[in-house]
């Protein structure tokens, strides 16, 4: 089973609630338990990120021109080393995407930068990997534009994907999230379900189950799975109440709803800031091994 990573995604961000610290246990995890193929990523290319992203944006990455507002927009610090390991693990989404439409699944231990707009950050994203994916997956596709689906459990709406796809008929995007959270401007997704404070397990399985026909009614050549653990009843940025075993549910829902239709999945891990480390790792080892039970 190959899975994409790299210890780069250990990036120094200083003291931050963002825990990069994760990417490198659960790769530790997973190693010890054994049975992986571990697929090192590629940098995404600026000439690639323009896919997506404005060239005023793209130069004020590369030059560290941010203003003070944009860098408190995006609530990381710049340097260098953060600017290209966000732009690796932006390539790692790629590369998961490619072996997702060679094998019928592709995992990435990262992405899932969905408050990356394509003229600026927000909320801990500098680019938009899961949307560069889609246009790289479009433009590498000879014939027809290969559509594409977005299912983002993340805790907080995906409101930059929403934009850069807003109009777009090839993607098809739906935002399953907590509705008083981060970010206050949500903008319209194909599919938008607000979720109010402290849902938990059945409630939210349910209104899954109820959505996830109409994601699939719009048959995607491929499903972008952001599993974000911060729906987790101890996330610190997070007010919904699902359990471990909630979670594990939500995935197999997804999981078996691919499988169905006979669609390739990629999963990015997106958001994850329980007050445990530990916790936040069991989750998402466990989004990913259940991938690998589905698929292969």
């Amino acid at each position: 089973m190959r899975i994409v990573y790299s210890p780069r995604y250990g990036i120094d961000i200083g003291p931050h609630v963002f825990p990069t610290a994760k990417y490198e246990a659960i790769h530790r995890e997973l190693s010890a338990a054994g049975g992986w193929t571990w697929v090192e990523p590629e940098t995404a290319s600026w000439e690639d990120l323009a896919l997506v992203h404005t060239a005023e944006y793209l130069h004020k990455a590369r030059t560290g021109t941010f203003t003070a507002e944009e860098i408190a927009e995006i609530e990381l610090p710049w340097s260098p080393a953060i600017v290209d390991g966000f732009r690796l693990m932006t390539g790692g989404t790629i590369v998961a995407a490619r072996l997702a439409l060679e094998t019928g699944v592709g995992i990435h231990v990262g992405g899932g930068f969905h408050h990356a707009f394509a003229n600026h950050g927000e909320g801990f994203c500098i680019f938009n990997d899961v949307a560069l994916a889609i246009r790289v997956v479009q433009r590498e596709c000879h014939g027809r534009t290969p559509s594409a689906a977005i299912v983002d459990l993340d805790v907080h709406h995906g409101n930059g994907t929403s934009m850069i796809f807003a109009g777009d008929p090839s993607v098809f995007t739906f935002s399953m999230h907590q509705q008083h959270n981060y970010p206050m401007f949500k903008p319209r997704s194909a599919l938008d379900i607000g979720l109010p404070d402290r849902v938990t397990d059945d409630e939210y399985h349910a209104k899954l189950s109820a959505a996830l026909p109409t994601v699939f009614a719009s048959k995607p050549d491929v499903v972008f799975y952001l599993a974000g653990a911060d729906p987790f009843e101890g996330d610190q940025l997070g007010g919904l109440a699902l359990t471990r075993a909630g979670l594990l549910e939500r995935d197999r829902l997804v999981f078996d709803a691919c499988a169905a239709a006979n669609r390739p999945v990629v999963v990015t891990l997106a958001g994850g800031y329980a007050r445990r480390l530990e916790d936040t790792v069991a989750i998402h080892r466990a989004t990913i091994e259940l991938a690998a039970r589905t698929f292969f």
